[in-house]
C-alpha cells in the first residue's frame, strides 16, 4: 500500500499497447519504481499466463482477452485482494468480437474503506472519420459503456460503491485536451462532437468526475498519448485521451495526478504515458 496504509490507493492507468513490447522496452522498470497498488491496463495484446508472468506475484488480475487475436485486452491487477470481478458489458449474452477485451471491473475490499471500491479498465475503439463501419461500431460500444455508467453513477448515488473508470477513451473533451485542436476538430475521430457528446453526457448528466482535469485545472494537457512518428513527443503535440473518471465521493479525496511523460522519446515503453492518480480512500 502507499505512504499510509489504508487511507491512500494510487491508481495507474497505461495503454500498453503490447505488454510484451512494454516489458522488454522498460516497463518493469518504471513498475517497479512507481509501485502502485492498482494498474488498468489497456491494449494488453497477451494471454493471461503472458500478463501474470510479466507482472510477477503478489498480483491480484482479472484480464479480459479480446476474441480477434492481437487486439485490444484490458485488465486490472492489484496489490489490494479482490472481492469481485466482472468482465464485458454484455450483461449475459456474447459482445460483438470487436468489443471483447475492452471492459473488466474489480471490487477491492480497502482496509479502512467506507464502501466497497471498484475499478474498472476501459479501451475504448480508436475508430476511423472517413469509415463509417467502424465508427458505428464505436459509438455502439459508447452506447454499451454508457449503459453501464448510468448504473454504477446510480449505485455510487445510493452509496453502495465508490468507482474509478480508467482508460484509454480515444476521444478528447476540450481543445486543452489536444495541441492542434483546430486541425482535428469534427475531421479526425476522437475529435467529433457526436463522440465528444458520450462525456459531456458523463459528466454533466451523470456526475462523473474528469479526475485529471480537476486536478490540473485549465492547462494544455496534460498529454498522455503522442504519435511513435515525426516528433510529436519531443514537440509535446500530444492528445490527452487517457483519463480516469471517479464518481463525486471519491475524486473529492484524489489528492494527486501525474502523468508519468518519459524523459526522451528512447526511454518510451508505449506510445502512451501512464497516467497515475492517488486517492484517499
Amino acid at each position: 500500500m502507499s505512504e499510509t496504509p489504508g487511507r491512500r490507493l494510487t491508481v495507474a492507468s497505461v495503454n500498453v499497447n503490447g505488454i510484451r513490447a512494454a516489458f522488454t522496452r522498460g516497463m518493469d522498470a518504471w513498475l517497479a519504481t512507481r509501485r502502485p497498488d492498482v494498474l488498468l491496463l489497456q491494449e494488453v495484446r497477451a494471454s493471461d499466463e503472458i500478463l501474470t508472468g510479466l507482472l510477477g506475484p503478489g498480483w491480484h488480475v482479472v484480464h479480459a482477452e479480446c476474441a480477434v487475436k492481437g487486439r485490444s485486452g484490458v485488465a486490472v491487477a492489484s496489490r489490494v485482494p479482490a472481492s469481485g470481478v466482472r468482465v464485458g458489458l454484455g450483461n449475459g449474452s456474447p459482445e460483438a468480437a470487436v468489443d471483447t477485451g475492452r471492459w473488466v471491473e474489480m471490487d477491492l475490499a480497502v482496509p479502512g474503506g467506507e464502501r466497497p471500491l471498484t475499478l474498472v479498465s476501459v479501451y475504448i475503439h480508436s475508430g476511423t472519420a472517413t469509415n463509417p463501419e467502424k465508427m458505428a461500431a464505436k459509438y455502439a460500444h459508447l452506447d454499451a459503456v454508457s449503459a453501464r455508467m448510468t448504473t454504477l453513477a446510480a449505485q455510487a448515488e445510493a452509496g453502495e460503491r465508490d468507482v474509478v473508470v480508467g482508460g484509454d477513451l480515444n476521444v478528447v473533451h476540450r481543445a486543452l485536451d489536444l495541441k492542434n485542436w483546430k486541425g482535428n476538430h469534427n475531421k479526425t475521430s476522437g475529435v467529433l462532437d457526436t463522440e465528444i457528446a458520450y462525456l459531456d453526457r458523463w459528466f454533466d448528466d451523470l456526475g462523473w468526475v474528469d479526475v485529471g482535469r480537476r486536478l490540473a485545472g485549465d492547462v494544455p494537457g496534460p498529454y498522455t498519448w503522442w504519435s511513435w512518428r515525426g516528433k510529436a513527443f519531443d514537440n509535446d503535440a500530444g492528445w490527452r485521451i487517457d483519463y480516469q473518471l471517479a464518481t463525486a465521493g471519491l475524486a473529492a479525496r484524489a489528492v494527486e495526478a501525474v502523468v508519468d511523460r518519459a524523459p526522451s522519446y528512447a526511454e518510451r515503453f508505449s506510445d502512451h504515458a501512464p497516467f497515475v492518480v492517488t486517492y484517499e480512500v
